[in-house]
């Protein structure tokens, strides 16, 4: 691989508090969260009925009128993945076709442009389905043969074209003209790490000067708030107080609270960045990733050694040791006994670093947003870094016995050399990303 180096020049968000970078930022630095009951659909008889909902919006303010037909073949997840692709792609200044129909007006040559984005298992909505399975029903049940022959018939041809993952950088690509290349990653809550893993190194090794990376998933669905509740990974007492209700690393945790999110960065070739005079976040230096060796695919393993791992190959791949981070964002879940493992893994990767270093969680401002969380995060550490200031974290009023993790109790102001960002799926895959302050360098 090449010894180019890969800067953040934009970002772009729509996240429970607010549809841009600034209002998730307000958010975070004001100790607000965006939990709240959920109105998405009725949650009536669910035993966890509050979640981190993205505030109301009309996808056809953020599309071309040239593509506006196509937003009838959107799910949700494509609908913000745009939201956040345009606002990183301005936030970056560059032009694309989204702007001008001129080519030549172009920032960068399309097929110098690729686009690698993280995405989740799309639910479709009940009432989308109900007719097809009205027409699927013997004796009074689900029939899954009738399904085949009669049921599917009623459906749309283009039906599927709403759900398949890739849909999301097709879109974002049609608007931009992005013409590099591409790729989706389900690897669940990391794909947007792994995204931008991939897209670092489709620029290390000249394949593009720019990409757009990050990952989305709305996980406010009947469907997919049923699965987690049934999964017993929801916290279900504080459907009267949503704001307290996701507690990460607090001895009082019980349960992660889910949301829906989308998260993207530009990625540039530093010259190619400097070159037009663009702004500068921060460096992505370091990619770590593994496996969870636990036989429960819906828990951590007790002593997190894959977090731990993939956070080691990071720190290798950057060339740096706990000695220069300065600010760590975990995953967090709120879920007790996977907070306690990913704390251990922390812990035995920072050594005597690890109540130095200022750890801070996110996911009780935000939720648990699925394939959107990696890279959300990745943008809460750059406005970190760039603002020289750390929020205080929420709902860890205190630490869970045996926690040596330095929470964040209060704002910090701090120049933050080095950020560490990780996190972990509920299926087997870790990944963990270093980014660099380079401010002063240039």
């Amino acid at each position: 691989m090449s010894d180019r180096r890969i800067v953040i020049t934009g970002v772009g968000a729509a996240s429970p508090l607010g549809l841009t970078v600034d209002q998730m930022w307000d958010g975070l630095t004001n100790g607000k969260s965006g939990i709240d009951t959920i109105t998405a659909f009725d949650p009536t008889a669910f035993p966890c009925r509050i979640a981190g909902q993205i505030p109301e919006f009309k996808i056809r303010d953020y599309v071309p009128k040239s593509h506006r037909k196509a937003t009838k073949l959107m799910s949700r997840d494509i609908e913000l993945s745009i939201i956040a692709a345009n606002e990183a792609i301005e936030d970056a200044g560059l032009v694309t076709k989204y702007k001008t129909g001129n080519e030549a007006e172009y920032s960068v040559s399309p097929d110098r442009f690729a686009i690698n984005m993280g995405a989740g298992l799309i639910s479709c909505d009940f009432t989308e389905l109900a007719y097809s399975v009205g027409h699927s029903v013997t004796d009074g049940r689900f029939d899954i043969k009738k399904w085949g022959t009669d049921g599917l018939n009623t459906l749309t041809p283009l039906w599927l074209l709403k759900y398949l993952p890739n849909m999301l950088p097709c879109h974002v690509g049609i608007i931009h003209d992005v013409r590099g290349p591409s790729n989706t990653i389900t690897c669940g809550e990391v794909g947007s790490y792994l995204a931008i893993g991939e897209a670092m190194q489709v620029i290390k090794r000249g394949d593009a000067e720019v990409a757009l990376a990050g990952g989305c998933e709305a996980k406010v669905n009947a469907i997919v708030i049923a699965r987690q509740c049934l999964l017993k990974r929801v916290a279900t007492n504080h459907n009267d107080s949503p704001q307290t209700a996701c507690r990460p690393f607090d001895k009082n945790a019980d349960g992660s609270v889910f949301g829906e999110s989308a998260a993207l960065v530009v990625l540039e070739e530093m010259q190619t960045a400097l070159g037009r005079g663009a702004k500068i976040y921060a460096e992505v230096v370091g990619l770590g990733q593994s496996t969870n060796l636990s036989s429960k695919f819906e828990k951590l393993e007790q002593d997190g050694k894959g977090v731990e791992i993939a956070i080691r190959k990071a720190m290798k791949d950057a060339n740096i040791t706990p000695d220069d981070i300065d600010l760590i964002i975990p995953n967090g879940s709120g879920i007790l006994a996977d907070d306690e493992a990913e704390a251990a893994a922390i812990t035995r990767a920072m050594g005597a670093n690890i109540e130095r270093i200022p750890v801070w969680p996110t996911k009780s401002m935000v939720s648990h947003t699925g394939s959107g969380a990696g890279c959300i995060d990745t943008i809460a550490a750059v406005k970190a870094m760039s603002t020289g200031a750390i929020p205080a974290a929420v709902n860890c009023d205190e630490k869970f016995d045996g926690c040596r993790l330095n929470i964040v109790s209060k704002p910090i102001e701090t120049k933050i050399r080095y950020a560490l960002c990780c996190g972990y799926t509920f299926g087997s895959q870790t990944a963990a990303l270093i980014l660099k302050n380079i401010d002063g360098e240039i």
